[in-house]
């Protein structure tokens, strides 16, 4: 064997290697508890080894080349066409990825903590402490300073000891907002007191997604912070529901244990940890199983901290019924033609109709099309218009870090729109390089989703997933460096093979939280 082995080339090592990977007795039963499989371990490894393709574009959207831009009159037609559908019984739900640790957003602080000075020297922490009156926490964190320092903030600060009052901030003796996800902690204040993004995304959900008086919202969360969030959702309920006439259903789902990804050592081996296989969560993509799990028709999509205060919330609601019409508007036309392609009772100029709707309605463009004879054309139409829709909402692009909107190359050879990453696009490309750098509009993370087909059955949502768009991070455990696999994303790879529309929203609907000090810009004040 070992003869056979040194005559064999590179890829059939690799193979090889795949194929025989030694499963211990303890990491069966591992995998048995988390539901995964010994050939999706394999398949992940593999991914390590040979990395994941970049993405063939054809350009970057724009109001000229995919994007949409409603009149004010459009607009007002949107607007009716989603207020009818609320009233046609069709279950819609708020989706929000809350999962996230708020760690990130409070790196700064921590950074200040275990600097080797007590008093605030970078341009940020002088921002905080200067202007931390200003804070939706601060009251909350002068009586934790009152607790456990006997002292108010104003007075631990006089005395230069500004880092107790980050202790009280971060550590669990206080807030402990070191350690909670940000949709959990005060972001705006209120003559009645401080509100979370929770709160500020039950008051979007019966503004703009609640059907005759009904209103689902769903949050994803981590199991250890799933009781916090139901017991907050249970005291504050009450009080919104009666505010706003609205009856609400509030659920809650955590990551899917057999959607984590093996990590791997830097050799591409399966990583371990006191003999143990490595697990890691994979990324948000893994919440394409949450969405999959809901039974609703439309499913509005938005992240937990791109929430503003009630006075600023009237463009977000107008945008997102903007959104929702256009949804329910083409997803009206395109059940239309497949009832009619199903009748059978249609000629070429129908065809031809329901390509021009496909092609630039839908934005799925297909060189092939023309040689196309009718009954190949009907099974295209018909796989093209029979599958999950989503209205994104995009914004100019300013600077922020995330994804953009393109016209991408898909692996039948169609160009569609899709919402792309920096890491699925090749950095030695200069022309992609310059499509990304140039791009006129960004992703901020503003979804209308439609999720049953045309004769009122849920998609399972999985098979149109391009497996093909994973990511690899470097991270490391105990010292050790290894390699993360992350799933396509959830508006990623994990929608590409769905219908997608790009609509461009007003800038002021945008406004996430992504460090501590940006709850200071006028938007969250």
């Amino acid at each position: 064997m070992l003869f056979f082995l040194l005559y064999l080339d590179i890829d059939s090592l690799t193979l090889i290697k795949k194929v025989f990977i030694m499963f211990s007795a303890e990491d069966r039963e591992l995998l048995k508890e988390k539901g995964i499989s010994e050939e999706q371990i394999e398949v992940q490894l593999q991914n390590f080894r040979t990395g994941f393709p970049f993405l063939k574009l054809k350009a970057a959207a724009s109001l000229q080349n995919g994007i949409l831009l409603p009149s004010e009159e459009d607009s007002e037609v949107f607007v009716q066409a989603w207020e009818r559908y609320k009233e046609t019984g069709k279950t819609v739900t708020k989706f929000v990825p809350a999962s996230g640790a708020a760690s990130r957003m409070f790196k700064d602080m921590f950074e200040f903590s275990d600097a080797p000075y007590d008093t605030p020297q970078t341009e940020f922490e002088n921002l905080f402490f200067d202007q931390i009156k200003h804070f939706a926490f601060f009251e909350a964190l002068n009586e934790a300073c009152l607790k456990n320092e006997g002292r108010t903030v104003e007075t631990l600060l006089a005395e230069g000891q500004y880092k107790a009052v980050v202790a009280n901030m971060l550590q669990e003796k206080g807030l402990n907002y070191g350690q909670l996800p940000k949709g959990l902690l005060a972001f705006h204040r209120y003559p009645e007191g401080a509100r979370t993004p929770v709160e500020e995304h039950l008051v979007e959900a019966a503004r703009y997604a609640a059907s005759q008086g009904k209103a689902e919202v769903h949050f994803t969360v981590s199991s250890e912070h799933k009781a916090l969030f139901g017991a907050l959702v249970d005291k504050v309920l009450p009080a919104y529901a009666e505010k706003y006439a609205t009856s609400y259903h509030v659920t809650f789902s955590e990551q899917k244990p057999s959607t984590d990804t093996v990590a791997a050592t830097m050799d591409n081996e399966a990583f371990r940890t006191g003999g143990k296989l490595l697990f890691r969560p994979g990324g948000h993509g893994a919440l394409i199983e949450n969405l999959n799990d809901l039974d609703a028709d439309i499913v509005f999509i938005k992240n937990i901290d791109n929430v503003v205060p009630d006075r600023l919330k009237e463009p977000t609601v107008a945008s997102k019924q903007v959104l929702a019409g256009i949804l329910v508007t083409l997803q009206e036309q395109a059940f239309r033609y497949l009832e009619l392609l199903d009748s059978g009772v249609y000629g070429h100029a129908d065809i031809e109709e329901i390509i021009r709707f496909v092609q630039q309605q839908l934005w799925c463009r297909n060189d092939e099309i023309k040689t196309m004879e009718d009954a190949d054309l009907v099974i295209y139409l018909r796989r093209k218009l029979n599958r999950p829709m989503r209205v994104c909402g995009v914004v100019k692009n300013v600077g922020e870090p995330g994804g953009g909107p393109f016209l991408a190359y898909n692996a039948d050879g169609t160009i569609s729109l899709q919402i792309l990453e920096s890491s699925q696009i090749d950095k030695n490309n200069p022309d992609y390089m310059k499509m990304f750098t140039e791009g006129t509009h960004f992703n901020p993370v503003d979804l209308v989703c439609a999720v049953k087909d045309y004769k009122g059955r849920k998609f399972d949502l999985p098979k149109f997933v391009d497996r093909n768009t994973g990511f690899i991070s470097y991270k490391s455990k105990n010292g050790k460096d290894l390699k993360a696999l992350e799933l396509p994303g959830l508006w990623n790879g994990a929608m590409s093979d769905w219908n997608t529309v790009f609509v461009e929203v007003p800038l002021e609907t945008f406004n996430p939280v992504k460090t501590v000090n940006d709850l200071l810009r006028e938007q969250h004040q």
